[in-house]
């Protein structure tokens, strides 16, 4: 199907042919068809960067009469950026329609002028919440002939906390208007909204309800917490042509991050909510120019924006949402492309990542994290890539070429090759020839239970502490104990027992010597006591003491009188 086959005027179809469209996205095939052919109310759930806009944009323009001066059609949005991507869509689809009048209507900026085109008259309106909500209650808004309705990323507008200005608003809203949801996914509260405001709505459902976009793969690292960014610098390292977003939990950690990323060299920006308005305009402009190599943002401030060929996001902390990691997964592999989402997590965080997994209906693969020689490799290639497809013009060049020849004169091409990839590499080959792997676990199919196999077999060994929680000692102070005493590289810790008096915890057999001998060497020192590691006793009654009087509500294995038996218990 094309998109003269739809049944849209000819002024629209010269609009579109100007912006190079022919063939319409699947969500546009059904989208469009359904609202020019009946007045039904409708929910279409796909994912950002599916060509939503076009699919109910085209319908509208098509049906609107220019001859009323009062807004026909409220389109309302989450966020600034995409209230003004809306417009700009809409005013380039409608540029061979006579007298559309498209007005974007956003908090951020002054309000005035956006009031003096209320009155002077508008077609449609594309707002955010907040700010319509502002013109409602300025009665500067007249929604007596409002015949159609758009929610776009109705699920964003609501975790955001529009819902109380999403009710005002509809509550003006003629009953007769037909109302058009978009959303990426479902939750509960769309489907409230839904199920309030909407009458017998015709569902589209492209691909699977609440799933990530089909071409974008889903990848993911395990490292120690503490490894996290150095995990994320080998990622940008690994790939220099990313050009992608990192999403952080909280607006600290996001400022933190784009922080050390500048000043260790890399082309990055914060996006928050502590930023003024002003300052969210200029990054987003360095972003979008690619000045940027990296957005760090949050959640909130990322929502709604449009940004066309990302190659990579980033989860440098899971959501707990998994909802949000379909929009932030979504930011990539727009419009038919392809990207990658990779999320860094540690070894407590299988069961989530597998929740978001189940949740998304899409698997996760894993990576390891790149070593020094995979990325000084994928440098070199790059480089050499480069160097292929190289058409230097004719000029400067052609003449210092003689001399050039002759100062290299005797030197082999092997030599010569190999003293530009030592220029190139030479930084990046000292760095990495310090830095130790930090893969937490082993490159592996099924997550904690091959780890588990691993453990059975004897691949890991049980050390023990001397100090408990009568020290205050926690999993997270023992973990950060065995890696900063002097050792060479960081260790992966398998499970931890910390009883009153005393502390257990597991680490691969070829390197339960290390650690040991790091603590002798190191004198450790916590809340004043000595610390000290020794091979744990499996026969140890004491140990068989601490860890009952630690749990006293184990239950007692029941096997024997038909109950289950208990399973292990972990920290």
């Amino acid at each position: 199907m094309k998109f003269t086959e739809m049944g849209l005027s000819p002024e629209l179809l010269e609009g579109i042919s100007r912006l190079g469209f022919e063939t319409p996205t699947p969500v546009q095939a059904a989208v469009i068809p359904a609202i020019l052919n009946n007045g039904r109310d409708l929910v279409a759930l796909a994912q950002t960067g599916t060509g939503k806009t076009a699919a109910f944009g085209l319908p509208l323009l098509q049906r609107l009469d220019t001859d009323i001066k009062t807004p026909q059609a409220l389109i309302l949005c989450p966020t600034r950026e995409l209230c003004m991507q809306i417009a700009r869509d809409l005013e380039n689809f409608a540029a061979c329609v006579r007298n559309v009048r498209v007005l974007a209507v956003y908090g951020g900026a002054d309000i005035k002028p956006q009031l003096a085109a209320m009155v002077r008259g508008v077609d449609v309106v594309v707002a955010t919440p907040g700010r319509m909500v502002d013109l409602l209650r300025r009665r500067r808004a007249d929604f007596s002939q409002i015949k159609r309705l758009i929610l776009d990323e109705a699920d964003e507008m609501l975790n955001m906390g529009f819902e109380e200005d999403l009710e005002i608003i509809l509550s003006e809203v003629p009953k007769g208007a037909q109302t058009l949801l978009f959303s990426a996914t479902m939750p509960r509260q769309v489907a409230a909204i839904a199920k309030k405001y909407m009458t017998d709505p015709e569902e589209i459902t492209i691909g699977m309800r609440n799933a990530g976009a089909e071409n974008v793969s889903h990848e993911y690292l395990v490292v120690h917490a503490k490894d996290r960014y150095r995990a994320l610098k080998r990622l940008a390292d690994f790939y220099p042509d990313m050009y992608g977003i990192v999403f952080c939990r909280t607006r600290q950690e996001t400022q933190d991050i784009a922080d050390h990323l500048g000043k260790d060299g890399y082309k990055a920006e914060s996006l928050h909510g502590d930023l003024t308005q002003q300052q969210r305009d200029r990054v987003m402009k360095r972003f979008r120019a690619r000045d940027l190599q990296m957005l760090v943002a949050t959640d909130v401030a990322a929502r709604g924006l449009d940004v066309t060929d990302l190659t990579h996001v980033i989860n440098y902390s899971l959501p707990d949402d998994p909802g949000s990691y379909t929009h932030r997964s979504g930011r990539t592999g727009r419009a038919g492309k392809t990207g990658v989402s990779i999320a860094l997590i540690n070894m407590r965080e299988h069961n989530k990542l597998k929740f978001i997994e189940k949740q998304l209906g899409r698997k996760f693969v894993q990576r390891l994290v790149p070593t020094g020689a995979d990325i000084c490799k994928a440098r070199l290639a790059g480089l050499v890539e480069r160097l292929s497809q190289a058409n230097p013009e004719s000029g400067v060049i052609d003449e210092i070429l003689p001399s050039l020849c002759q100062s290299l004169e005797g030197v082999s091409r092997e030599e010569l090759l190999r003293r530009f990839a030592a220029l190139e590499l030479n930084r990046m080959l000292e760095y990495y020839s310090k830095e130790p792997d930090i893969n937490a676990e082993p490159l592996h199919e099924g997550g904690h239970a091959a780890r588990k196999k691993q453990t059975a077999a004897g691949g890991m060994v049980e050390l023990s502490m001397n100090i408990g929680k009568v020290n205050r000692l926690n999993p997270k102070q023992l973990m950060s104990l065995v890696n900063v005493a002097d050792r060479a590289s960081s260790v992966e810790i398998g499970r931890i027992n910390i009883t009153p008096l005393q502390s257990w915890f597991e680490v691969p057999r070829d390197a339960a010597q290390a650690v040991i001998d790091s603590f002798s060497r190191s004198l450790v020192d916590f809340e004043g006591r000595r610390v000290s590691v020794t091979l744990a006793g499996a026969g140890n009654p004491a140990r068989r003491d601490e860890k009952r009087a630690a749990n006293p509500y184990k239950p007692k294995d029941r096997s024997k009188s038909g109950g289950k038996k208990p399973g292990h218990w972990r920290k």
